[in-house]
């Protein structure tokens, strides 16, 4: 039996129905019992799986006066029609998982300097109001976060902003002041009024190329005056290795407020100063890709968020 081509030159292909119904018939080996189960009259059952025999171009079946029989390429295509039948309903618990908000996996990109003190706050978040949401978290610097998100393996960036990207929106969540962390006896330790002019001589120490706090930190210093040429001393990969630098002596650096308890709290060599107002600061925000397909998700969940980082040291920006 030859295999029929559409009017377009191209293999007609099966309907679902018509792989349901072969699928049953398959299964009971009666007409009467396939047709119950699936729900359609035998007449419409019968007419199902002939046309699937037309349009794969084979027989299917033996029918005789008291049975049914698969033929031998009946048994090769109903092991087939079972897989496609299941893939389909696959897809369709697929596509109504995705139609609830909430559900299914988020993978989120965070950079380091807000990773260790932001994460504990969206786990409980997430474990307490979003039980059925499968987070997955990557910590990468800023341009390779960006990348994962422009490119479809990020779902949704937790980093510093402005980023000034095309295509990137940003909800902003909350901005949080900067503080100087110096070693013990440092004379602007314990102030609360330190000009930002303080920082143009000093040995600053900062993270390595790459970290959007370094980048943010050199901004700070330039607008307090700092000479370009004043040398600033890149030793670190991440803020627990530079927090010990500045407590053997080896200069003064910038910390985030919410970083502060973690990094400096068990650590009886450093001090700490506040800048004067307005202090320098850095605000953070959740980044999606402009008009992604969970646009309004994503803003309910920044909005649930700064609800749960009220408790931090932070500013909560309205959305």
């Amino acid at each position: 039996m030859a295999s029929p081509v559409s009017q377009g030159g191209r293999p007609r292909q099966p309907s679902l129905a018509q792989l349901r119904a072969f699928a049953a018939v398959a299964e009971y080996l009666h007409f009467r019992e396939a047709a119950a189960e699936i729900g359609m009259s035998q007449p419409a059952l019968s007419g199902a799986v002939s046309a699937l025999e037309e349009t794969l171009g084979v027989q299917l079946l033996e029918r005789t006066t008291r049975k049914v029989l698969l033929s031998p390429a009946g048994e090769r295509v109903a092991a087939r029609a079972r897989v496609v039948l299941e893939a389909v309903g696959d897809l369709m618990e697929e596509a109504e998982a995705a139609r609830a908000p909430f559900t299914g996996v988020l993978r989120l990109g965070v950079i380091p300097t807000v990773a260790p003190y932001l994460l504990p706050a969206v786990l409980r978040l997430v474990h307490g109001t979003y039980p059925d949401l499968d987070l997955q978290v990557y910590e990468e610097q800023t341009a390779s976060l960006l990348d994962g998100l422009a490119h479809g393996r990020l779902d949704l960036l937790l980093l510093a902003v402005p980023l000034g990207v095309p295509q990137v929106a940003e909800l902003p969540l909350f901005d949080e002041d900067f503080v100087l962390v110096a070693p013990k006896e440092h004379w602007l330790g314990g102030r609360g009024d330190i000009p930002r002019q303080a920082l143009r001589e000093l040995d600053l120490l900062l993270l390595d190329e790459g970290h959007c706090l370094r980048d943010q930190a050199l901004d700070i210093c330039r607008e307090a005056g700092r000479d370009e040429n004043t040398p600033v001393t890149t030793s670190a990969a991440g803020l627990s290795t530079l927090v010990q630098l500045v407590a053997g002596g080896l200069g003064v650096t910038l910390l985030p407020r919410t970083a502060l308890r973690v990094e400096t709290g068990r650590n009886d060599q450093l001090t700490t100063g506040y800048f004067a107002d307005p202090a320098p600061s850095r605000r953070i925000a959740l980044a999606m890709r402009t008009g992604a397909a969970r646009q309004q998700e994503f803003e309910e969940f920044a909005e649930a968020l700064r609800g749960a980082l009220r408790g931090l040291p932070v500013r909560i920006v309205k959305g």
